[in-house]
C-alpha cells in the first residue's frame, strides 16, 4: 500500500509511505524481501535464517502498529555494513509494552517477545504525533560467498 510519493531507493536506504488497509503487512514484507535480496545477495534471499527473521519481525512490527498503534504510515529500511535497520512509524504515541509475561500457548502477544529474541537491538522513539518502532538485525554473508557491495 505504498503511495506514489515513495522516495526513490538508494544504495543504503529506502523509505515507503504506507496507506492503511488490507495487505499492508504483506506489502511491507515484500518490500523488505526485495531490499534484502538487492543489498545482501544470497544472504538476503528467502530461506536464509537472517532474512527469515527480518521478514518475521517486519510482519510483527507492522501488525502491532496496525492493531495497537493506529495507522502505520511509513516503512524505512537502511543497510549498514552487514546489518538491516527497519523502522515502522504509526499515528499512536503509546509505546509498545508487553501485556504480562510471555506465554507460548497464547494465540497472540508474541511480537515484543520475538523482537527481544531475534533482533540485535530494538526500540521506540517519539515521532510527530505518533512513534516509530525500530529494530536492527545482522545479515551475515552466506558461507563461501561474498555479499554485494
Amino acid at each position: 500500500m505504498t503511495s506514489p510519493r515513495t522516495r526513490p531507493p538508494t544504495a543504503r536506504s529506502r523509505r515507503y509511505e504506507l496507506t492503511a488497509g488490507d495487505g499492508v503487512v504483506r506489502e511491507c514484507r515484500e518490500l523488505t524481501e526485495r531490499a534484502l535480496s538487492d543489498w545482501f545477495g544470497p544472504a538476503g534471499e528467502p530461506g536464509q535464517v537472517a532474512a527469515e527473521d527480518a521478514l518475521l519481525l517486519v510482519s510483527e512490527v507492522v501488525t502491532n502498529a496496525f492493531t495497537h498503534g493506529g495507522v502505520p504510515y511509513e516503512l524505512r529500511l537502511d543497510r549498514t555494513d552487514g546489518r538491516l535497520w527497519v523502522q515502522v512509524s504509526d499515528t499512536s504515541p503509546i509505546r509498545p509494552r508487553p501485556h504480562g509475561p510471555h506465554h507460548a500457548s497464547r494465540p497472540s502477544g508474541h511480537g515484543l517477545y520475538l523482537l527481544g529474541r531475534l533482533a540485535d537491538a530494538w526500540g521506540c522513539v517519539p515521532r510527530g504525533s505518533g512513534k516509530a518502532v525500530w529494530f536492527e538485525v545482522e545479515v551475515p554473508p552466506r558461507a563461501g560467498r561474498a555479499s554485494p557491495t
